[in-house]
């Protein structure tokens, strides 16, 4: 039988996992090896990739960084979370405000320090994150459009530290980061719709809440419709193996999303279209093994 102690810190501990949302930030972090392997260094040995001490700092200041920026989110939305979500709010609470921001000041200067070990420009590039999210946090986020486009840019901003450190400028890359910006964007419009309650009485500019859900529908279907230009330029431009098949089911999960979004009436409908994009997302960093499946297994010897 756990103590009381025991007990009150396992809550904690699961509580600070909540408020920085750490599946996410392993799945970014596979995803920043998968496309180091895959897409930016494929001339590279395998193991000369995967333990290369630079890489894994890079991983790992974004990770802290990404960390503190949930704790940084989550530390003004309180209030709004709380109309919105407020069964993980509660959880979230067992953390105090002022351990929480504790923790967000030491996971900066852990992506500082992490970022140090690989140069001086990679310590600017996290410290201008950190104050990119921070700023979007504290201020962009309660206005239309301006909030939903700095958050999709946020989002692909850590994927961007190991494409400058590979030097890799390869169009490919470009197209794979349009496509993951274009369903990012789809994510941060449905999210309004899903927190339109909340936002209301918060009083947050979103899209749904100034102009409409109506507008933010077409805004969402328009991004769905253009994200046919990256998928169409990866199937006939690139050699993409395999991973082919993953972009034909995300046309087909993006046409499902569509009907179902013009069908959607309450928050249930947009946390499931919320959902869906995850799944589309995270689908998309485990198929990226699917480019070249031969060519990782001659690397591997």
């Amino acid at each position: 039988m756990l103590s009381r102690k025991q007990k009150h810190f396992l809550l904690k501990f699961f509580s600070f996992l909540s408020i920085v949302r750490g599946y996410n930030i392993l799945v970014i972090a596979i995803a920043q090896y998968l496309t180091s392997v895959y897409i930016l260094a494929p001339h590279l040995p395998l193991r000369k990739v995967i333990l290369d001490p630079n890489l894994l700092m890079l991983v790992l200041a974004s990770s802290v960084a990404i960390a503190g920026g949930y704790i940084i989110n989550n530390f003004y939305d309180s209030e709004k979370d709380l109309i919105n979500r407020p069964l993980k709010t509660k959880l979230d609470r067992i953390v105090s405000q002022r351990t929480k921001l504790s923790g967000y000041f030491m996971l900066n200067f852990l992506s500082v320090f992490f970022a140090s070990y690989v140069s001086f420009r990679a310590v600017l590039f996290f410290a201008l994150y950190i104050f990119g999210i921070w700023f979007y946090s504290h201020k962009l986020k309660k206005y239309p459009f301006v909030g939903n486009f700095v958050a999709a840019i946020l989002a692909v901003i850590p994927f961007f530290a190991v494409f400058i450190y590979y030097q890799n400028f390869n169009n490919v890359i470009f197209v794979h980061a349009t496509f993951l910006f274009l369903l990012i964007a789809m994510r941060e419009l449905t999210k309004d719709l899903e927190n339109i309650k909340g936002d209301l009485a918060q009083n947050y500019r979103t899209i749904p809440v100034v102009y409409g859900e109506k507008l933010s529908k077409r805004l969402i279907t328009f991004l769905a419709i253009a994200t046919t230009v990256p998928i169409a330029l990866l199937l006939t431009r690139f050699e993409i193996g395999y991973m082919n098949f993953y972009f034909y089911g995300s046309s087909i999960a993006l046409a499902v999303f569509v009907v179902i979004l013009w069908k959607a009436e309450n928050r249930f409908h947009y946390i499931l279209l919320h959902n869906i994009l995850k799944f589309i997302i995270v689908a998309g960093v485990f198929s990226i093994v699917l480019i070249n499946v031969a060519l990782v297994l001659d690397r591997v010897y």
